[in-house]
């Protein structure tokens, strides 16, 4: 089956959408902030997001209802960067240090 023909459930097809829409945002920032808004981003779908077991329905309905708050946010114009704290740093270097060495993406 290709990935193209892989059928998500309502819950994984609004993880998935929210995860586009964030993308799209970190496009709507300053060139020099958009590395912040994405390691943002991904360290909270990878790292907090992935220490949620995907049968735990309430609990992604839950991350999934905090992320849209959070996107919505972010999307406001006024806002131009983001914090980003010295354990997403680490996550970082740690997940593409483990990325580079799997040949994984």
């Amino acid at each position: 089956m290709s990935p193209a023909s892989v059928r998500h459930s309502g819950l994984q097809r609004q993880v998935l959408a929210l995860y586009r829409r964030t993308l799209r945002m970190v496009r709507t920032k300053p060139t020099a902030a958009r590395p912040k808004f994405l390691l943002f981003a991904r360290y909270h779908f990878r790292e907090r997001g992935g220490a949620v077991s995907p049968r735990n329905i309430t609990a992604v309905e839950y991350m999934v209802r905090q992320g849209m708050k959070q996107v919505e946010m972010f999307e406001n114009p006024s806002i131009k960067d983001c914090s980003v704290t010295d354990d997403m740093r680490r996550w970082e270097r740690v997940w593409r240090n483990a990325s580079t060495s799997t040949g994984a993406s």
